[in-house]
């Protein structure tokens, strides 16, 4: 990654945002911002953790492995979310990796320093707390959906979770755009069955495609296939 120069302020900076206005000099003292590309790997499953990141702009995909040669999508990142932060606590160690999904720029401080922020600012402690506990909610709403969510009914939820986060486009299309192979990742599937599926929820008029976008015609009907073990 090479470093960026980004000119901060209190709306730009997710730091700066959630922290008093007199700790805001010592956040743009230690912060360093880098640039991304697009399939760039941030920081690798394993590899020695010393900070925390956050996303400035663009998209970052945060993963793990699963199996011998797969990946399971945790989550996605957008701009002003924090990523990397489970060494908090931990033994130093990155338990996933974070892969930019498109050109963007990064936020970095080391951990030392935001521990100490977390200290003197209650509020930016306070709600990571509860972006911990909604974090907590979703993984464990994965894990059980692994287990007893048949794959359609994955990825329909896939499809309203990324609608969710992203919104969409002027035409109606969720406002993110991923490899056929990355939604099999986040749904927890194979490449294979994505397909099919994804082909069969076109056939029963519950998607709509346009290139890699995708636009969801019956949201009802696809909210369904995730209600049967909810």
């Amino acid at each position: 990654m090479k470093k960026a120069v980004v000119i901060d302020d209190a709306e730009s900076c997710f730091l700066c945002k959630n922290c008093i206005k007199e700790w805001i000099p010592a956040i743009l003292a230690h912060k360093k911002n880098y640039k991304v590309k697009k399939g760039e790997l941030i920081f690798k499953e394993g590899s020695p953790a010393n900070g925390i990141f956050f996303v400035h702009t663009g998209i970052v995909k945060v993963h793990k492995r699963w199996g011998a040669d797969k990946e399971l999508i945790l989550r996605f990142a957008k701009e002003g979310v924090i990523f990397g932060h489970r060494v908090l606590g931990g033994n130093g160690i990155y338990a996933i990796s974070a892969t930019a999904l498109q050109p963007g720029i990064v936020s970095y401080v080391d951990t030392a320093f935001f521990e100490a922020t977390l200290k003197v600012n209650t509020d930016f402690a306070y709600n990571l707390l509860m972006f911990f506990a909604e974090e907590l909610r979703v993984s464990e709403r994965k894990m059980r959906n692994l287990a007893h969510m048949p794959v359609k009914g994955r990825v329909a939820e896939a499809l309203i979770m990324l609608k969710d986060q992203f919104g969409l486009t002027k035409d109606g299309f969720i406002d993110i755009e991923l490899s056929r192979q990355d939604l099999a990742s986040f749904s927890g599937a194979t490449y294979e069955t994505v397909f099919r599926v994804i082909n069969e929820l076109i056939q029963e008029g519950l998607l709509t495609l346009s290139g890699k976008s995708i636009a969801i015609s019956n949201y009802d009907k696809l909210l369904k296939l995730t209600e049967d073990i909810a």
